[in-house]
């Protein structure tokens, strides 16, 4: 494992909900909102974690039925577990190796994770070959680059100033490519036609310091793995930076950006 990808615990399903879970469930409306995808049709949930965007399509979208898929047991347990739709179903697989006939779904989505993915070129082209003709495939991802997951940029801002190689491990440094330009261009790569890439922006709110910190005590994540990896004296100082940047009264509340990407693939 590369020392960046050390810290991304992202089994635990309970404490990524606390950390990006309620973030992404925001965000999942947010997207449907803007894809404005068919009715009644055959839906690809391509790393589907604790479930945030298949509850959004349930809820949303009327779908005749949804493939949900994740590398991680402990994520589809807690899905399983929140989710009990028997228009879902849930695999353990990778975004590299869909378990789906070739042109069997009418979307195929991915909300949050196409980054994390090996190859992302190689996802777009199994999401691509599921695709029904004239079928609507669409991610989204944060803008680590730009700084637009605002909690997680001051995080690694303050373990910066307190540890020099905490730098690398930030998610703006492992995800250049994370910013308008670079995912049009990796689409283009990938054989999309005319993909559409936009911003979608919505607030995340803390009611207080200890309310923000406590996540990042939880370990699931890159940013939380990294925290809980540090003695209690380092991750002491960490917290003592990051309430001196941010402030200790009131709710604290900052950006959460991310890059939407829909293209429609040919009849």
């Amino acid at each position: 494992m590369n020392k960046s990808a050390e810290f991304d615990a992202w089994s635990a399903g309970q404490s990524y909900d606390l950390y990006m879970g309620r973030w992404s469930r925001q965000m999942a409306d947010k997207f449907l909102d803007w894809l404005a995808p068919p009715r009644d049709a055959a839906w690809l949930d391509a790393g589907c974690g604790t479930g945030a965007l298949t509850a959004a399509i349930l809820a949303n979208c009327a779908p005749r039925s949804i493939l949900s898929v994740d590398p991680s047991e402990g994520f589809l347990a807690h899905a399983r577990s929140a989710i009990r739709d028997g228009r879902v179903r849930f695999e353990t697989a990778s975004a590299l190796n869909l378990p789906a006939e070739d042109a069997s779904v009418d979307v195929a989505a991915s909300a949050l994770v196409l980054n994390f993915v090996p190859d992302m070129q190689a996802a777009l082209a199994e999401m691509r070959r599921v695709l029904k003709p004239g079928g609507l495939l669409a991610f989204y991802v944060w803008d680590y680059p730009g700084g637009g997951m605002g909690f997680i940029d001051a995080f690694w801002k303050a373990a910066a100033a307190i540890d020099e190689n905490a730098g690398a491990l930030d998610e703006g440094k492992r995800f250049p490519f994370c910013t308008h330009d670079g995912l049009a261009g990796i689409c283009h790569a990938a054989g999309l036609v005319s993909p559409v890439v936009e911003p979608l922006e919505i607030d995340t709110v803390f009611p207080d310091f200890e309310a923000f910190w406590l996540p990042f005590t939880l370990g699931a994540g890159p940013a939380p793995g990294y925290c809980t990896s540090l003695t209690p004296e380092r991750r002491a100082a960490l917290k003592a930076q990051l309430a001196a940047t941010l402030g200790t009264d009131g709710p604290i509340r900052l950006v959460a950006r991310a890059w939407a990407v829909k293209a429609r693939w040919p009849e």
